[in-house]
């Protein structure tokens, strides 16, 4: 007989109309009568870096937390009190602590948010194979066939995860469960923090509806702004118009939004997704015009980026410069390189020289640099005979590595020399 319900602090069946566990008393019941159907599962972690720091620093516990860089800066995450007060993502931290004045402010570790988010990460791949990262602190998971593995069906492991990975790592995350990833991601926000949210199949088109177009993945503001003025407001208006009608007034994304309306989503969890990235940014707590204090504040960054693409086993053949002015109108120039680096010294060269162009007397309030179209380490700065630096950049990079590897980061400090 197929479970509909069970509790998600002892795991113990229960009727499906229980409103709490008949063994230990819980409210958190999770039931659907499609519970032990579903296999496809969004895991997005509460307010992932907030979380980090809060069991780092258990004083930290019951305060409004924020984390992010300087009062010119942005708001990385905050945590669930923070949020009460209006606090968001990609908020300004002025606006941020204008709107909760009492936040701590934390500037974000990413090496060691990194660290956690491998630790959880490890942990999904022993539930499937099939885990998909989207981010550092989410990924799509397929247990499609896992029950003979795990002795339960799908729901029922996950919640024992949700549970390790609270008393395990000391951080909670949330689950969306369903049958396709379109629809596993947006349960998964339903019911945050600590959330278990199931859209079964047989609900799929009641339960999309009546909700705005905006859920839709890949509509943003501007494609909202257009369907609404055609009068597609909810998704259930989409369903007005075929494939091919949509595909007529908005193009590729026609199709989408006519499959994703009536919950189609063909889509397979792939754990082969490839990072296709890796950068580092910072904002200023004053606005730069001078170039060479802007290339001052570039080279950290070149060594934050060769760092963390070095961790990962890439490297990066293009390399893109981000620069925002102090009115938030945003420049970005690439360039691709010969060969894949890993070098800060390459990415540095490549990048002070996109940015001596840049540097026109603009007020800037941001500088970032990043590595993309990715590929092995093995195949990271070959040698060359007309640039023999690189040889000698990476024999050096090489030997600073090791250094900092055995000793610490403070062991050995790079920096530029440059003439006032």
């Amino acid at each position: 007989m197929a479970i509909l319900a069970f509790c998600r602090d002892c795991f113990t069946a229960s009727a499906a109309q229980a409103a709490r566990c008949p063994a230990c008393g819980s409210p958190r019941i999770a039931r659907h009568a499609e519970l032990d159907s579903l296999s496809i599962a969004h895991i997005d972690c509460d307010a992932f870096y907030a979380a980090i720091e809060k069991r780092d620093n258990p004083a930290l516990a019951d305060k409004p937390l924020i984390v992010g860089g300087g009062k010119r800066g942005v708001v990385s995450t905050c945590c669930y009190v923070a949020r009460i007060h209006g606090v968001r993502s990609a908020m300004p931290m002025f606006k941020a602590l204008a709107l909760c004045p009492e936040a701590v402010v934390v500037p974000p570790n990413m090496e060691k948010y990194a660290r956690v988010g491998r630790e959880v990460r490890e942990a999904m791949r022993a539930l499937t194979p099939l885990v998909e990262p989207l981010s550092i602190d989410e990924a799509f998971l397929d247990l499609t066939g896992t029950e003979r593995l795990h002795g339960a069906a799908p729901a029922l492991v996950l919640a024992r995860f949700a549970q390790s990975v609270e008393r395990g790592i000391g951080i909670t995350i949330s689950v969306g469960l369903s049958h396709n990833k379109f629809l596993a991601k947006i349960a998964s926000d339903l019911d945050k923090p600590r959330g278990f949210a199931i859209i079964g199949r047989a609900e799929t088109l009641d339960f999309l509806g009546a909700r705005p177009v905006s859920l839709i993945w890949g509509v943003g503001r501007a494609l909202q702004e257009t369907l609404e003025r055609d009068g597609l407001k909810r998704i259930a208006d989409l369903r007005r118009f075929d494939e091919a009608e949509l595909m007529r007034r908005y193009g590729a994304m026609g199709l989408r939004l006519a499959r994703l309306a009536r919950g189609v989503d063909d889509r397979k969890v792939s754990p082969d997704e490839e990072t296709k990235s890796v950068s580092a940014e910072t904002t200023f707590d004053l606005d730069i015009r001078d170039a060479r204090t802007l290339e001052k504040r570039l080279f950290p960054l070149c060594e934050k980026v060769s760092a963390r693409i070095k961790a990962q086993g890439f490297a990066g053949s293009t390399v893109t410069l981000k620069l925002k002015s102090a009115d938030f109108k945003l420049r970005s120039r690439s360039r691709t390189l010969g060969s894949p680096t890993v070098l800060a010294a390459r990415l540095f060269d490549v990048g002070r020289d996109m940015l001596m162009k840049e540097a026109d007397g603009t007020a800037y309030r941001l500088i970032g640099i990043g590595l993309s179209d990715l590929t092995s380490l093995d195949k990271a700065d070959p040698a060359d005979l007309v640039d023999t630096s690189i040889a000698r950049n990476v024999k050096v990079e090489g030997a600073v590595d090791a250094l900092r590897a055995k000793f610490g980061k403070a062991a050995v400090v790079k920096g530029i020399t440059l003439d006032d």
